[in-house]
Formats: C-alpha cells, structure tokens, sequence
C-alpha cells in the first residue's frame, strides 16, 4: 500500500480538520459544551445512518467471513483493556478506579469518531469498512464500557457522596440503547434474513451519513481545545500501550488464525486509533485521572500522525512474510 497516499488522504485531513477545531474551540467560538452537542450529531444520527446504509449492502457472505474478525476484535481489545488496567493498578498512587479510567483510554480506540475518517480514505467506502468501524464499536461501547465502570464502582468509597456507583448491567443496556449500537446490528439482522435493500433508499441516508466524519473530527478538535494538558510518565505510558500494544496484539492473533488480509489491515488500523473519547468524558464525570488521562489521549492523538503509516507497513510486511 502507497504510504504516502495514506498520508496525504488519511492523516493530513484529519490533522486539517482537528487543527481547526482546536482553534476555533481556544478562539472561543466552540467550547466544551458545543462539542459535545457535536458528539451527540455524530453518535446519535451521522454514524448510525453510515453504518446501517453501509451494512445492510453487504452479503451473507461478507458476514460469515466477519465471524473471525467479530471474535478477535473481542478478545484483543479486552485483552489489552485488561493489561492496561493492571500495569496501572501496579502504580502505588493510582486506586482502582484510577486504573479503570486508564483502561478506558488507553485501552479503547476512539473508533466512533475517527473510524470512518481515518479507514475509508486508506480502504475506501465498501461495506466491509462499515463493518469493522460496526464491530470494533459494539466491542468497546457494549463491552468496554461496562467492564470499565464495573471495576471502577469495586473500588469507589461507599462514603464518597460525589461518587456514586452503577450496577454493571446498566450501562449494558444503556449502550445497546444507543442508535450507535442497534443501528448496525439491526442491518445485520436485515442481512441475515435476506431482504432486499433498495437502492433508491440509501440518498436518503447518505446526506446525514457523510457528515460523520467531518463533524466528529472537528469536534475531537474542540474538545482537546477544552482539556487541560499536564504531562508525565503515566500519561506517555498510556500511550505507548494504546499506540503499540494494542495493534500488535490485534496483528499476531489475525496472524496466528489467519484472518482475510484485507479485515486484518483495517483492524491493527482500527486498533492504533487514539483512545476513546468516551473514557475522557466518564473520568470527568467521577472526577478521576482527569489531567492524567487527557495528556495520554492528546499525546496519543499527535502519535498516530507516525504510527498509523508505520502499522499499514509492519501488517504489509507480516503478510507477505506469513
């Protein structure tokens, strides 16, 4: 694959793109709170109508192949989500909740925001990139998350009043709630049963669909405009981990069960995104690892400049040695 294609279509855009949001947010025509009105355009209407216009003209076929790539997507990611949340437990001043915030960063990719944006320049606009954005996302919105929250609220004071806990099943359901999350299994659904999709239908979707990328990119700006930035060890090890860990991972179990070449590519791609914005937003809302976390998802935002080319490279090179 051209790297520099990858370079000039994938990541300047998006540098663009993000870089004006950025100002825009410090220049003070954006703030927080507008960015997350944007996140909720994104998440609620844009992404879900990409994704189900995406899926539902896909085939039988393209599904059945996606069954390996559904459960190494599960267990990489969970598996990563997991050690990140070790290693950091490991740091004597970091308590449980701590961790389970690292865990949602470092241990997430932000694939809600920035899957289409990044994949669909490199791979191109076909089902199959809708279902990888699709599948990692149910992974780290209906997975993810509530593990996340669940291992927080184990180590939360029961006499902290400003801390309060959720039961492990909520946010289960909240996350399949979500269009985010029906929308695409729903298409799956459709697929599965066979029904024609009408052509003539998918204009309908795409107007709002195309706005996805754009939008959640110049959002993500904003909200790094928003954030406060404070350095450290913690903050560069959570993102050495998300940048390297996680891809590598992601790799070695597509190599060793022989994924499709094509699904392994998007998914080590997938895997290197930045964290989750997600795990920013619930550690602000525990009023935990904040400054900490926010420093590894900016330091991890300006790596992928370098490590996205550099794992399209490394999984070119493995497939074509293995």
């Amino acid at each position: 694959m051209d790297l520099s294609h990858v370079i000039l279509y994938a990541i300047v855009p998006i540098i663009v793109v993000m870089l004006a949001g950025f100002i825009a947010g410090k220049k003070g025509a954006f703030s927080g709170q507008d960015a997350k009105k944007f996140n909720k355009v994104v998440l609620d209407f844009a992404l879900p109508a990409a994704l189900f216009v995406s899926i539902v003209q896909a085939s039988r076929e393209d599904l059945a192949k996606d069954i390996k790539l559904t459960l190494i997507s599960a267990v990489g990611i969970m598996a990563c989500f997991m050690l990140v949340y070790f290693v950091f437990r490991l740091f004597k001043k970091n308590t449980g909740a701590d961790a389970a915030v690292s865990a949602l960063i470092s241990g997430s990719p932000t694939i809600g925001f920035l899957g289409f944006a990044v994949l669909e320049p490199i791979f191109g606009t076909t089902p199959r990139v809708a279902l990888v954005v699709a599948i990692v996302g149910i992974v780290v919105n209906a997975i993810g998350i509530p593990v996340g929250l669940s291992l927080m609220n184990a180590s939360l004071d029961d006499t902290d009043p400003k801390k309060t806990k959720q039961s492990f099943w909520k946010p289960v359901l909240h996350a399949l709630a979500q269009p985010v999350a029906w929308a695409p299994i729903l298409a799956v659904v459709w697929v599965l049963i066979g029904i024609p999709w009408p052509k003539a239908a998918s204009p309908s979707f795409d107007l709002i669909a195309k706005a996805n990328a754009s939008m959640a990119v110049f959002s993500a700006g904003i909200t790094l405009s928003a954030i406060k930035i404070s350095i450290n060890w913690q903050a560069i090890l959570g993102s050495i981990m998300k940048m390297v860990l996680m891809p590598a991972v992601l790799l070695i179990l597509g190599l060793i069960f022989k994924m499709d070449p094509m699904n392994l590519k998007m998914l080590v791609v997938a895997g290197a995104l930045p964290p989750a914005f997600s795990g920013i937003i619930i550690a602000d809302e525990y009023d935990t690892y904040v400054a900490t976390g926010t420093t590894s998802l900016t330091l991890s935002v300006i790596l992928f400049i370098g490590f996205c080319p550099l794992w399209i490279w490394i999984t070119d090179l493995c497939l074509t040695a293995f």
